[in-house]
């Protein structure tokens, strides 16, 4: 059995913030807001790989109403989101991610950001492709206020 799952989160950029991706911090001049560390590749993949086994939505799961969750590791989240649906069975087969920003550029860290969501879904990195684009300067990403991630993964059983 095969299951496709789709994951998307956006976030405001702000000043005094860390840049993460899948846990890597770009060099930029301000990061992500969120509840959590604000990980938008990392909050976009959980989503994903939950959808694909039926298993509920990051806000499901890490409720951001939940002081527990308050600036918590998005990778941590990831690994515990995972370790669930790998027990119901499921594997990653394939993840394919775009990255929406106008600034930093992501191509300097693709493979750093490659690996630590392989060891996270324990898989080589030649199952994962993360994409980067611009919003041609247009909307809030384009004026480089937010940042947006989308995932598609395909999970085997």
């Amino acid at each position: 059995m095969i299951r496709i799952g789709l994951g998307w989160d956006l976030h405001r950029l702000v000043p005094l913030r860390r840049f993460l991706l899948a846990g890597v911090e770009l060099e930029a001049d301000r990061g992500e807001l969120g509840h959590s560390d604000g990980d938008v590749l990392a909050h976009a993949v959980i989503d994903a790989v939950l959808g694909a086994a039926a298993l509920g939505d990051i806000g499901t799961l890490f409720p951001p109403s939940d002081p527990k969750w308050k600036d918590a590791d998005s990778m941590e989240l990831l690994r515990l989101a995972f370790s669930k649906v790998k027990e119901q069975g499921w594997r990653l087969s394939n993840l394919d991610c775009v990255v929406t920003c106008e600034r930093p550029k992501l191509i300097p860290y693709r493979e750093r950001i490659r690996a630590a969501l392989a060891a996270a879904l324990d898989v080589g990195p030649e199952v994962i492709f993360i994409k980067g684009k611009t919003a041609e300067g247009l909307g809030p990403i384009g004026e480089g206020a937010a940042v947006e991630a989308e995932a598609v993964c395909l999970l085997e059983r």
